[in-house]
């Protein structure tokens, strides 16, 4: 019988349970993928006592929208993602400039350390916000 990790974590909505009156958690791919979206909209020196975590990405999405800020963005989740998210392993990620829509299309693929489940895939848009 395989054995796998499970991970869970507090919902970020901070709602109740109607049943428990307990917080809402978020279990396996969704803790991950919540987590990993907190720590890209994390700008660093944003957390009081934890100055260097968090991306630089919300500066570079001031830069000229091109592919040259796109590898950049990529660069910035790679290192991360690596530093803070011990729980998964980047299997690729793919980042293209929209200027249509003035952004960036996202679609980030990991698989979860110690399980056994097909590499999850996660896609987002990435704009600059005033």
């Amino acid at each position: 019988m395989p054995s796998f990790q499970t991970f869970k974590d507090l919902s970020v909505t901070f709602k109740k349970h109607p049943v428990t009156d307990d917080l809402v958690t978020v279990k396996d791919k969704a803790a991950i993928v919540q987590s990993i979206t907190a720590l890209l909209l994390t700008m660093k020196g944003e957390r009081p006592f934890q100055p260097n975590l968090g991306s630089g990405i919300q500066k570079v999405l001031f830069e000229p929208l091109d592919y040259g800020s796109a590898g950049v963005i990529k660069s910035e989740i790679t290192n991360v993602l690596a530093r803070y998210e011990p729980r998964v392993s980047v299997e690729g990620i793919r980042c293209l400039p929209d200027e249509l829509n003035n952004g960036y299309e996202v679609e980030l693929q990991f698989s979860i350390i110690g399980r056994d489940d097909a590499p999850v895939a996660v896609e987002f848009f990435l704009e600059r916000t005033r």
